[in-house]
């Protein structure tokens, strides 16, 4: 099976926790958002890449890892999953709602904004 057709363009905050858990050193989470933003709140363990950097550090992204792309509520996200599958990434996914998902349905104390 190709790859592209095995990683979802898209998951629930619920699929994308349960990954992160069950097997963290298969996954890895991207959050794409503003300095601005991830100063006030991030998720745990995540990777902080400002969508704008995307191009620049696009060659040190792993392709041989499940790469989980956060934001908001999942439309830059959603706009970076497509531009690196259109760059030969095929293991990218975009996290449906974003943080905001994420605080209202797996973690309440990250603040919402």
């Amino acid at each position: 099976m190709d790859d592209a057709m095995s990683f979802p363009l898209e998951i629930s905050v619920e699929e994308a926790n349960q990954l992160l858990t069950q097997a963290p050193e298969t996954v890895s989470l991207i959050d794409v958002r503003e300095p601005h933003e991830t100063a006030f709140c991030q998720v745990r363990n995540s990777k902080l890449v400002p969508m704008r950097q995307i191009p620049e550090v696009m060659a040190s992204l792993p392709r041989e890892t499940h790469l989980l792309i956060l934001c908001h509520h999942g439309g830059r996200s959603q706009r970076v999953t497509e531009y690196l599958r259109s760059h030969g990434f095929t293991r990218v996914t975009n996290v449906n709602g974003g943080i905001d998902a994420w605080s209202e349905r797996i973690d309440p104390s990250i603040p919402r904004y």
